[in-house]
């Protein structure tokens, strides 16, 4: 636990007397003020109702509002630069939602070549329901528009209307959507769905009263129904009492993934089939979840400062490729960790304006040209400059179209499901904002490890960081912002306290995956004689290897490659308890007696490469009898990891 003294509600004790400036410089008095704070009063983190006797300190509160008052003093006006794109109907917010879903063919009138059907086709009975509630909205919506849409829901979901417990679509030999539930998601992953709560429950009981266990292997939204059909399931209940615990995940045979650990293909499409689950579980947990209309900002193509993440990492590629982080941001953490961790109100009391400003300016004209003096900065300019640079996104961190449903989680009333919406969120970002949101994350939990000597607990770095990750743009950003001060603390303090659970990819995500590559293959057929003989030749030529793979598989054989060790391949024999830290070490054995250096060099994990999976690094701790069986065409590989 990185706090021990962790809150799990908050009471408002006392009102601060410093003003703060709206956009049109209207001065909040302590009078008017007080009807602001008692509505945040009245707001509640999760649990507030079983633990809102702590009160909150007066100077954590303090420590939000002063961080709001320096961020309008930093850059007065700046969201008045913003512009809304236009006005978005219904019709076009459901259509940008399918597109961001990976189901563009479904509004754009395009015959699907497979992704969008092999999507569909591994959905869950209440996924389905989800994407076919938003389908009939953009259908009706668009008819009273006297428009027709390119396809008609029937076209998709090609059965009656029925209940949401029935719908599962499927792709048929027409290329049509029909009402079939797939074979990887029979009754037993429903019924291990409603026993979940009641598993979880027992977990709680039987370990320390401090760790939740976290089952990653079916659909929250599954796990969810069942907690909504018993009201409250006793897990929830025992949670809510008991801020301290934390939260760890049951470590599958098949091996923890990070989300580094797989292919940027197969990570795009976790993307989708998260907001799907996503959007399912705010429905069956009867959280709203409104999407942003969008607003436009004036970005820069080039610099430092209000510049887009992904062109920034664009220009920083170029002279570093691979970089996932803006160099710049990786700097100023790294400037931070090597004098500022002991630094007493790191992050809370800041540098000189002018001198910050004046640096700003150093960095835009010297950074990249590596004339940029570090020792000219302070601990509290570089924690300034941090914070201005994430402001100054064009495009908040969290990004625009998903900042309403990090703010819906602060409703959400059980923390063991707080945590699961948070996890689909991050699984949801854009890989340049997930990898910064990850090194920021990063940084305060040192800073958070130093508190002794800081000052700085994790309530006081989350109000702090709050107000500079939850960027409200728009007429009703001031509003947003006065009555999501304590839930948008909360929420970063979740981030930070359980970021290494948020950036592991739940194995029910890669179940979709598998079964989408695999439904992707199967749809792939030849458009002429002449490819059908030069695949028909090929499938000839696999079918015997696979023949002979078969053999192997009845054995438990395997062949390993290792490029880069003296011994590039190996056969072996795979048993119940074997784990890719075996295969490791045995190759590291071999290497000893080698000459080759490189693979000395750097530590090689081993991989499963190809098969229903792009790519995906192996936690050591896996069973490899486990992967074999759900992806037995794959190879195995072993590599370093890429930098």
């Amino acid at each position: 636990m990185m706090d021990g003294t962790d809150l799990g509600g908050v009471i408002l004790t006392a009102f601060h007397s410093f003003n703060i400036h709206t956009d049109d410089q209207q001065i909040y008095t302590s009078d008017n003020r007080v009807a602001q704070y008692q509505r945040i009063a009245s707001m509640s983190l999760a649990g507030a109702a079983t633990a809102s006797e702590r009160p909150m300190s007066r100077d954590v509160m303090e420590d939000y509002w002063s961080e709001m008052k320096n961020i309008k003093e930093d850059a007065p006006g700046q969201h008045e630069e913003m512009m809304e794109r236009g006005s978005m109907d219904e019709a076009e917010l459901e259509e940008e939602w399918l597109q961001e879903a990976g189901l563009s063919t479904l509004v754009s009138g395009t015959q699907s070549d497979g992704p969008t059907d092999a999507l569909l086709s591994t959905l869950t009975h209440s996924q389905a329901a989800m994407v076919k509630k938003h389908l009939d909205n953009y259908t009706q919506t668009l008819r009273k528009r006297n428009r027709q849409p390119m396809r008609h829901v029937r076209d998709v979901f090609s059965t009656p209307d029925t209940s949401s417990a029935e719908l599962t679509p499927s792709v048929s030999p027409n290329g049509q959507i029909s009402h079939k539930l797939p074979q990887w998601n029979l009754p037993k992953a429903a019924a291990a769905a409603q026993s979940q709560c009641s598993v979880s429950e027992r977990e709680v009981s039987s370990g320390s009263s401090e760790v939740m266990l976290l089952s990653v292997d079916v659909a929250y939204s599954e796990t969810a129904r069942a907690h909504r059909r018993a009201r409250e399931c006793q897990d929830c209940r025992r949670l809510q009492k008991d801020d301290l615990l934390r939260f760890q995940v049951i470590k599958p045979r098949q091996g923890l993934t990070r989300v580094s650990d797989l292919s940027s293909e197969d990570i795009k499409k976790i993307g989708y089939i998260s907001l799907i689950e996503l959007t399912t579980f705010y429905d069956v947990l009867g959280i709203e979840l409104k999407r942003n209309r969008v607003w436009w900002s004036k970005a820069r193509e080039s610099g430092i400062f209000g510049v887009p993440l992904p062109t920034l990492l664009e220009n920083d590629q170029k002279k570093y490729p691979g970089s996932r982080v803006p160099l710049v941001f990786k700097k100023l953490l790294s400037k931070l960790e090597q004098t500022g961790l002991q630094t007493e109100g790191i992050l809370r009391v800041p540098g000189s304006a002018a001198r910050v400003k004046h640096l700003r300016q150093e960095l835009e004209l010297k950074f990249y040209e590596d004339r940029f003096d570090w020792d000219e900065v302070r601990q509290n300019d570089a924690a300034g400059l941090l914070k201005m640079f994430i402001r100054e996104l064009p495009y908040p961190l969290l990004t625009q179209q998903h900042l309403p449903a990090f703010t819906a989680a602060q409703n959400i009333t059980s923390p063991k499901h707080q945590i699961q919406a948070l996890h689909l969120l991050i699984m949801l970002l854009p890989e340049a904002n997930r990898d910064t949101l990850k090194a920021l994350l990063e940084f305060l939990s040192k800073v958070v490890a130093f508190e002794e000597k800081n000052r700085m607990s994790l309530w006081n770095v989350s109000m702090i960081v709050a107000p500079n990750l939850f960027i409200f743009r728009g007429k009703n950003a001031r509003q947003e912002e006065m009555q999501g001060a304590v839930g948008s603390a909360h929420l970063v303090r979740l981030l930070i306290k359980h970021q290494d659970l948020l950036w592991t990819v739940p194995c029910f995500l890669i179940s979709h995956v598998r079964k989408m590559n695999e439904a992707a293959t199967d749809k792939r057929t030849p458009t002429s004689e002449k490819t059908k003989r030069k695949l028909l030749r090929r499938w000839n030529i696999e079918k015997d290897k696979d023949r002979n793979e078969v053999t192997d598989l009845l054995d438990g054989v395997i062949k390993v490659q290792a490029p880069l060790h003296a011994k590039v391949s190996m056969a072996i024999q795979l048993n119940s308890e074997m784990k890719a830290r075996d295969i490791m070490a045995r190759f590291d054995v071999e290497n000893s007696r080698g000459s080759r250096s490189a693979a000395r060099r750097h530590k090689q994990f081993l991989f499963e490469v190809g098969g229903n999976i792009g790519e995906r690094c192996l936690d050591p701790d896996t069973y490899l009898l486990d992967v074999y069986g759900v992806n037995p065409h794959c190879e195995w590989v072993l590599k370093s990891l890429p930098t």
